[in-house]
C-alpha cells in the first residue's frame, strides 16, 4: 500500500505554499512568523528547489547552486532566518577569468573592479566612477528602454574585452543578455560589487536543514514528496477567489496560496487561463523562459586534494564575448566552482562543479542515444579544462556525472527546464497575478532582477507581506483595520 505523505494534514489553512524554493520557504516561514497557519508542499524528496544537493558513492555532497551570491544575503537571512543562518556566509575571494583576452584574478567588489578597469583596461578613472554610479541609481520603476548590450557600449565603446569581463559573471548569475534590458543587469550588478561573492560554509544540506528547522519553530507544517495538481477557484459570487489545491489527489482548503512554481506553469497548468482575463493570459503566453544550464559533478577521491586554484574560475576559449556564444551547444565557456574542505568544515574532501549555460530545446530534442553521447562530452570537455589549471586531476577524480535543462525539468518541474525564471516581463505578470485571481500570489525566479538565491529570498518576503495584507483584510471583512497586519512589523 502506498505511502500517505499528507498523513495528519488539516483540512484548512491560511496560506498554502506550492514549492520549497528559496521564495517559497522564506514567504512560508515570514507568514508562519506572522501569525498563519501555514502548509507547505513539495513534491521532491528535499527541499530547497534547485538550492539544493545531492549525494553519491564515495562520501561525495554536490551542491547544486551554491555557487555565490551578494552580500545582501547576510541580512536577508539574518532579518527573515536566523543569526546562526547569517554567521556562515562568508566572501569568496577567488574570482578568476581566463580566456584569450585576458587573465586575471579579483575578489569581485567595486574596489577591485575599479583598479582592474584603469590599470588592467584602461578606462579612465571618470568613466568608471560614472559607470559604478550611474548603475547604482537603477530603478526598476524607471522604464529605461536601453538594453544592456547598448548600456556597455555607451560606457565603453568597441572594448569587446571590458564588456566581457563586466557581463560575463552575471550571465552566469542569472542568464543575462545583452539583449535583455539594462536594468536587469544594474541592479543585480550593483549588488554583487557592494562587497563581492558570497557562498554559504557548511554546504547546501546544513543550509536547508537549518531553514527546515525554523520552519517547525514558527510552526510552518511541510510535506515532501506531494505533488500539487490543481488551485481550487470559487466563482459562485461573481468574482473569482482562491479557495484551496488539490494535491495528491487529496483536497485542501485555504485562505491564499503562494506558488513558488514558474509563473507560466501557475497560470496555464494550477490555476487554469479560464480563471484571468483574456488580456492577462496574452501577457501571460509573451512572457519569455530564460536560459537554463548544465553541470559536470566531479568528485575528488577520498584522502585525495587539489591546489587551490581560486573559488570561482571563468574560464573560455572563445576569442570575443557573446551572449549566444555562452549557450552555444558546443560552447567552450564555463564556470568552475571549486569546493575545499573549508566550505564543509571537518568534512577534508574536494569537489567540483561546473556549469554551463545552455538552451532546453537542444537538450530536449536528443533521442536517449544522443542525449547519454551528448551528456558524455561535456563531461569530458570539462574535465579536460579543468586539467589546465590542476594538471593530473583526471586519475584524482572517482565520480562524474552531469546534469541538463532536462534534469532541471524532472526534478524541479521548471517550465523548459530553466534554471533562471523567466525574463524581464515575467515580473509584472506575477506581480499583477493577485489583482486577475484573488488569493493567488506568486515568488520566485522572475524578470532577472528576482532571480538568485538573494532576489528569490527577498521576492518571498515581499509576497508574504502582500498575503498578510490580503487574509488581514478578509479577516476584517469590510470594516476599516484598526491595527496593522501583522507582517508589517517584521
Amino acid at each position: 500500500m502506498p505511502q500517505d505523505w499528507l498523513k495528519g494534514v488539516d483540512d484548512y489553512y491560511d496560506v498554502v505554499v506550492i514549492g520549497s524554493g528559496l521564495a517559497g520557504l522564506t514567504g512560508a516561514n515570514c507568514l508562519a512568523k506572522c501569525g498563519h497557519k501555514v502548509l507547505l508542499l513539495e513534491h521532491h524528496y528535499q527541499l530547497g528547489g534547485l538550492a539544493t544537493w545531492f549525494t553519491r558513492k564515495g562520501g561525495h555532497i554536490f551542491d547544486i547552486s551554491l555557487h555565490g551570491f551578494p552580500v545582501g544575503m547576510i541580512k536577508s537571512a539574518r532579518k527573515y532566518w536566523s543569526q546562526e543562518i547569517a554567521d556562515s556566509i562568508v566572501q569568496l575571494k577567488g574570482i578568476r577569468f581566463v580566456n584569450p583576452q585576458f587573465d586575471l584574478t579579483t575578489t569581485f567588489d567595486r574596489a577591485d573592479f575599479t583598479r582592474l578597469l584603469i590599470e588592467r583596461f584602461k578606462v579612465p578613472a571618470g568613466t568608471v566612477e560614472r559607470f559604478f554610479t550611474d548603475l547604482r541609481a537603477m530603478n526598476f520603476y524607471d522604464h529605461n528602454p536601453e538594453t544592456t548590450g547598448g548600456m556597455l557600449e555607451r560606457y565603453f565603446p568597441g572594448r569587446d574585452d571590458v564588456k566581457r569581463f563586466l557581463m560575463e559573471p552575471i550571465a552566469y548569475a542569472n542568464g543575462s543578455s545583452l539583449d535583455d534590458p539594462a536594468i536587469t543587469y544594474g541592479i543585480v550588478f550593483s549588488n554583487f560589487m557592494s562587497s563581492g561573492v558570497y557562498t554559504f560554509r557548511g554546504g547546501t544540506d546544513l543550509l536547508i536543514k537549518k531553514m527546515a528547522g525554523e520552519l517547525r519553530r514558527n510552526g510552518v507544517e511541510f510535506r515532501k514528496r506531494v505533488m500539487v495538481e490543481k488551485v481550487l477557484v470559487d466563482a459562485t459570487t461573481g468574482s473569482r477567489q482562491v479557495t484551496g489545491v488539490v494535491a495528491n489527489g487529496r483536497t485542501i482548503r485555504c485562505g491564499a496560496v503562494l506558488s513558488n512554481a514558474n509563473i507560466k506553469g501557475t497560470i496555464f497548468k494550477l490555476a487554469g487561463e479560464e480563471n484571468f482575463a483574456p488580456e492577462f493570459v496574452a501577457q501571460a503566453r509573451a512572457v519569455r523562459i530564460n536560459t537554463s544550464s548544465c553541470q559536470v559533478y566531479l568528485g575528488i577521491r577520498k584522502g585525495e586534494s587539489i591546489p587551490h586554484i581560486g573559488d570561482l574560475i571563468f574560464v573560455s576559449d572563445s576569442v570575443g564575448f557573446t551572449t549566444d556564444e555562452l549557450v552555444d551547444f558546443h560552447t567552450t565557456s564555463r564556470t568552475f566552482s571549486v569546493y575545499y574542505p573549508e566550505t564543509r568544515p571537518g568534512s577534508e574532501r574536494y569537489t567540483v562543479v561546473c556549469s554551463l549555460n545552455a538552451r532546453y530545446d537542444d537538450w530536449n530534442r536528443l533521442s536517449a542515444e544522443e542525449y547519454q553521447r551528448e551528456k558524455d562530452r561535456i563531461i569530458e570537455e570539462s574535465i579536460a579544462c579543468l586539467e589546465r589549471f590542476v594538471p593530473g586531476v583526471r586519475t584524482r577524480i572517482d565520480w562524474a556525472e552531469a546534469a541538463t535543462p532536462r534534469t532541471i525539468e524532472h526534478y524541479t518541474r521548471h517550465w523548459m527546464g530553466t534554471s533562471f525564471g523567466t525574463k524581464f516581463e515575467g515580473l509584472k505578470v506575477s506581480m499583477d497575478l493577485p489583482a486577475q485571481l484573488a488569493g493567488l500570489y506568486h515568488a520566485g525566479s522572475v524578470g532577472l532582477i528576482m532571480s538568485g538565491w538573494l532576489g528569490t529570498i527577498n521576492y518571498g518576503v515581499i509576497t508574504a507581506n502582500n498575503i498578510d495584507k490580503y487574509l488581514f483584510g478578509q479577516k476584517r471583512g469590510a470594516a476599516a483595520p484598526t491595527e496593522e497586519p501583522a507582517c508589517a512589523k517584521l
